[in-house]
């Protein structure tokens, strides 16, 4: 589902459509350098989120998921993945037009 989410953000910015990614629970790995692809997977899905940053897509990552979640637990995120808030996310939510979610 991630690698399907990752795609359609690349594809909709394409597009020159405005995206924003929320990350909650394990997914917040992604942001985590710690994270590398299993071997024989054929995609780096934090290369293709570090993609969309360096592309002007604003990552915003569960702070509470910080220490509670993901195999990384406690491990800080990556540059471009910002530390973050329910608050932040209630806000994007309520200021779209659509909202997603994988």
């Amino acid at each position: 589902m991630t690698w399907n989410a990752l795609r359609l953000a690349a594809a909709l910015k394409e597009m020159q459509k405005d995206v924003s990614i929320f990350l909650m629970n394990d997914a917040v790995d992604l942001a985590r350098e710690s994270c590398k692809p299993p071997v024989g997977y054929d995609q780096d899905l934090k290369q293709m989120l570090k993609d969309l940053i360096a592309k002007g897509v604003p990552v915003e990552v569960c702070g509470s998921c910080m220490a509670r979640c993901g195999l990384y637990r406690n491990e800080p995120y990556y540059e471009g993945a910002n530390k973050s808030t329910m608050a932040k996310l209630a806000e994007w939510v309520a200021s779209s037009q659509k909202v997603l979610t994988f």
